[in-house]
């Protein structure tokens, strides 16, 4: 007769090769990419195209605008936290 901890045991055994297996497959792709694109980049091709560079410049510019927004916003909250003052939520 098996006792009850068994059960879980073997679940566990289970998930951790599972996981171990997800970890073997993002590391062999992770292999593949580096294979394509280091002798590629070594080259002197581009990674992408002149779409994906335009996507990537936008997305750039998106970020930098979302961040100096962001700066702008939280500066006035950090200098009164700064300053000891407590300011209520309305």
């Amino acid at each position: 007769m098996r006792s009850p901890k068994a059960g879980k045991f073997a679940t566990l055994g289970v998930m951790t090769a599972l996981v171990l297996a997800m970890l073997l497959c993002l590391a062999l792709g992770l292999g593949v990419v580096l294979a394509v694109v280091v002798p590629a980049r070594r080259a002197g091709r581009d990674m992408l195209t002149p779409h994906g560079e335009h996507v990537v410049a936008r997305v750039r510019e998106r970020t930098e605008s979302v961040a100096s927004a962001t700066r702008e916003r939280t500066e006035g909250l950090l200098s009164t936290k700064d300053k000891g003052e407590v300011r209520g939520r309305d």
